[in-house]
């Protein structure tokens, strides 16, 4: 997968910080917000501006304050920490049998926009303030010891209930009316490759950054930058999409929320077809995968490769396990797929490699031009103006992902094309605690999104402006990922 509070409940003027711009006569037409800030008891935040570049201001949001503390959660029989009445029941009754208090906790997971509501219970003990962290800890550890419980310690500003904050964001206005520059996605030197979104930021020379969608961590070391969903920069096709899934279509200096769907079918010189399973990924059993020059790893051992040129010719069969040239791409396939590049990828035969990348919005074909990028998001959070949260669609439909608070990095467009990117810093107790995902969707809607997404978050979660990380990253330094979202000058 991947952050300071204000005292008190009163309003303080916003303090300004502002660069000399050329004079235009051109009316911003995207602000900041003058409602109520939308999260918790909804407490009148401190905002900072900067402004970037034309058409472009930075808002530093402060808000809340910090009242809560730590507890003791005890897991159930399952090693999770929340699960049927039953099993918390029983939980309660062996920390009793070793001389403590216990509480049962009913949580109720929100519904979301495809998953219906759940209820689930927890097992705490005991209750701490925040600077009292040393106490709790004594206590899992007399539980781990004494009763041979598993525990952890919780701060209750991460459960996603009921709190007070504090939050910490940072929003990047981009005004559709103003701005001269382009949008652009990076993978950076290399698809299999993570890097942070500093370095990309520097090689593209873009004025702000931020982190795009989820990698794959689940894939051998080597290979963990390569983006969970649709890749698209300078209108090729790097990494599949997770059909249905949300993304961000970046055209020029256009920025569009919708679904994708991809598919790249390969017609032999005798007219069989093929359909890829895959772009620049490892490949599984009987799988044919498309590699790229972008790659930057070698292709799978114990399968076939086909070389293609840049016109489709086969210029070489090989055994895999090796290099991508430059210029070239790779047909691999393993097993059944091994088998049909024998049959049909013959030397000095032209291969037709057909890619496409459907808007399942509009029904429509991308047209993949050196302008075009595409993101994928990890939860489609707002749609038309409303509050739609499609945590099953896009895969994340835990009680983790849609309650808890993790840092989020957000993006959301307006109703006159404008572009919103904001990050709200969490997992630092007593100074900000990030959203989950009904508060990210609040919290776009207040900055004026009709349309939002929430991208990668958690350790990913980073903004760097003119060159400077602006937020704080939760792992407390910049995490390598896989892609990013970048906004370049005029």
């Amino acid at each position: 997968m991947s952050r300071r509070s204000v005292a008190g409940g009163l309003a303080i003027a916003a303090a300004l910080t502002l660069t000399t711009l050329p004079a235009t006569a051109e009316q911003q037409v995207v602000r900041f917000p003058t409602a109520k800030f939308p999260l918790g008891t909804r407490p009148a935040p401190t905002k900072t501006m900067t402004a970037v570049t034309q058409g472009i201001d930075l808002y530093s949001v402060k808000a809340g304050t910090s009242t809560d503390g730590y507890t003791v959660t005890v897991l159930l029989p399952n090693g999770k920490d929340a699960g049927s009445l039953t099993a918390a029941e029983a939980t309660v009754a062996a920390v009793e049998a070793a001389g403590e208090a216990a509480s049962l906790q009913k949580v109720i997971r929100p519904a979301v926009a495809d998953t219906p509501s759940q209820t689930v219970y927890m097992v705490r003990v005991g209750l701490w303030s925040l600077k009292d962290k040393k106490k709790a800890e004594e206590m899992a550890e007399k539980l781990k010891e004494d009763a041979d419980l598993k525990v952890k310690v919780d701060y209750l500003g991460d459960d996603g209930l009921k709190t007070t904050g504090p939050w910490d964001a940072k929003v990047v206005l981009i005004d559709a009316k103003t701005f001269r520059g382009s949008y652009a996605a990076s993978v950076g030197t290399s698809v299999a490759k993570r890097e942070t979104v500093s370095s990309m930021a520097k090689a593209g020379k873009a004025v702000i950054g931020v982190n795009g969608g989820f990698f794959n961590i689940h894939t051998a070391t080597e290979l963990r930058g390569e983006p969970v969903g649709a890749s698209v920069v300078g209108g090729k096709l790097l990494s599949e999409a997770v059909p249905g899934r949300s993304a961000v279509v970046l055209k020029g200096r256009s920025a569009k929320i919708t679904e994708v769907e991809t598919s790249v079918i390969v017609t032999s010189q005798d007219g069989e077809q093929i359909a890829t399973n895959g772009v620049n990924r490892a490949a599984a059993t009987d799988e044919l995968v498309l590699y790229t020059e972008e790659y930057g790893a070698k292709t799978p051992t114990g399968g076939t490769d086909a070389v293609l040129d840049a016109g489709g010719k086969v210029v070489a069969l090989r055994a895999s396990g090796a290099a991508v040239s430059a210029g070239t791409r790779v047909l691999h396939g393993n097993g059944l797929a091994s088998d049909w590049i024998n049959q049909h990828a013959w030397q000095d035969w032209t291969m037709r490699v057909d890619t496409k990348v459907m808007d399942l919005r509009t029904k429509e074909p991308l047209a993949l031009t050196p302008d075009l990028n595409v993101i994928a998001g990890s939860v489609g959070l707002v749609r038309n103006g409303k509050v739609k949260i499609t945590a099953k669609r896009d895969g994340h439909d835990s009680l983790n992902m849609i309650l808890r608070r993790h840092p989020r990095t957000l993006l959301g467009t307006t109703k006159d094309g404008s572009l919103i990117l904001a990050t709200i810093d969490g997992r630092k107790p007593g100074t900000t605690i990030g959203a989950n995902f009904v508060e990210a969707a609040q919290f776009m809607r207040w900055l004026g999104a009709v349309n939002a997404i929430n991208l990668d978050g958690g350790g990913s979660t980073a903004m760097v402006v003119s060159g400077k990380v602006v937020n704080k990253p939760s792992d407390g330094k910049e995490r390598g990922i896989g892609d990013a979202l970048l906004v370049l000058p005029q």
